[in-house]
């Protein structure tokens, strides 16, 4: 291998996987967190076979399904008038189809599964409640005691990692916002499934829904185009984002408006995206997750792309010195990254369409058969990395 030990920054999804990812390979790592215990923001989170494949490697998976939902569909649905558009088959199709599962659970399921993965890998040592001082491989021996070969920026999407590569990506406010609430089960409308995904489309906005078996409930989370305010996190929605938020889907059915309308502490999220840019120094640092490519959630794939690139990240340290190892990583993800992107954007014009892109887009869906919308998810939930 070309390196024995690396230092990680940030303890969220990215930054545990590439621990666990490492000690599969035989590296060792100390993962260095800010915060001084863990616990995700957010509420649901999708995890497609492309995911769970990596996950089900690093031996995570079977603690997760204990906990999670697979969905039996991901279906389409006018928000104006709640009629079926399109559904792509999940479940046991999913298992056969892509090989892995499609669950559905709470964001603090897996980073608790991740979690208890890493505290039982000898090879694996966490530092929370350490603020870092300097991203040099020096300044991040001095606060852990052991000098790393590598350095993982897994800080999202205000890294401090990325300040030491030059021409690092940039990131910048969409012009969207998320909305992010829970329901209870009892308290659901008829018309939320609770054995599916739901994206009820609507102009200029989208809501998803799906079930979550950890708070016997729901996950919903509405966007839409909005301003951004001083924060650059989440933060409660007040009375007048409130507003922001149904003027937005003014002209939407209206139980889905009543939904809005009293959802108990939404969070407003302003969502960044990050521009191209270098993910490593050439040497001895690179970014992973948001921190290198933080993307529009439209195709349901921040927790993915992170996951897969801690795996891969691994792989290529793991068989090549260093310098072409970084180079390697960065060119076949960056080409992933992209295309992921790519989709979310083309899901984002088809969500939000209007007049007669929204009736065109509407007849489309209608004419294509589940079996060809599920091909062409093939190069996305089928995707494999090498090992």
């Amino acid at each position: 291998m070309s390196i024995k030990h690396a230092a990680i920054v940030g303890a969220g999804m990215a930054g545990l996987t590439a621990a666990l990812a490492l000690a599969r390979k035989g590296i060792s790592s100390d993962i260095i967190e800010q915060a001084p215990q863990l616990g995700e923001v957010g509420a649901g989170l999708q995890l497609s076979p492309n995911a769970t494949r990596v996950l089900a490697s690093l031996g995570v998976l079977s603690d997760l399904e204990q906990h999670w939902l697979e969905p039996n569909a991901i279906s389409l649905v006018s928000g104006r008038d709640l009629r079926a558009l399109a559904s792509v088959p999940a479940g046991s199709f999913a298992r056969e189809r892509w090989g892995y599962p499609y669950g559905v659970l709470h964001r603090s399921t897996l980073q608790q599964a991740l979690l208890r993965a890493v505290l039982h890998q000898p090879l694996c040592r966490l530092h929370l409640g350490q603020r870092v001082q300097g991203i040099g491989a020096e300044a991040l021996g001095s606060t852990t005691g052991h000098k790393p070969d590598l350095v993982i920026g897994a800080d999202g999407a205000w890294s401090v990692a990325r300040d030491a590569i030059p021409g690092s990506p940039t990131v910048s406010f969409s012009g969207n916002i998320a909305w992010r609430f829970t329901i209870s089960q009892s308290g659901a409308p008829s018309f939320l499934s609770r054995n599916g995904v739901t994206a009820y489309l609507g102009a200029k906005a989208h809501l998803v829904s799906y079930p979550l078996k950890e708070i016997d409930g729901f996950n919903l989370v509405a966007i839409a185009a909005g301003t951004k305010s001083d924060e650059s996190w989440a933060i409660d929605a007040d009375a007048a984002r409130r507003a922001m938020l149904l003027e937005q889907f003014s002209g939407w059915h209206l139980d889905i408006r009543t939904i809005l309308a009293s959802a108990e502490q939404p969070t407003f999220w302003p969502l960044y995206e990050a521009s191209d840019g270098n993910w490593h120094n050439g040497r001895d640092t690179v970014l992973i997750g948001d921190a290198a490519h933080a993307m529009m959630p439209f195709s349901a794939q921040g927790a993915a792309m992170a996951i897969e690139d801690a795996f891969s990240l691994a792989a290529h340290v793991a068989r090549a010195p260093l310098p072409l190892a970084l180079a390697t990583f960065s060119t076949e993800r960056k080409g992933r990254a992209a295309r992921v992107k790519a989709r979310g954007d083309f899901n984002r014009f088809a969500y939000h369409a209007r007049g007669p892109f929204r009736i065109g887009r509407d007849i489309v869906l209608s004419l294509r058969p589940a079996e060809k919308l599920a091909a062409d998810l093939d190069w996305l939930y089928g995707h494999r990395i090498g090992d």
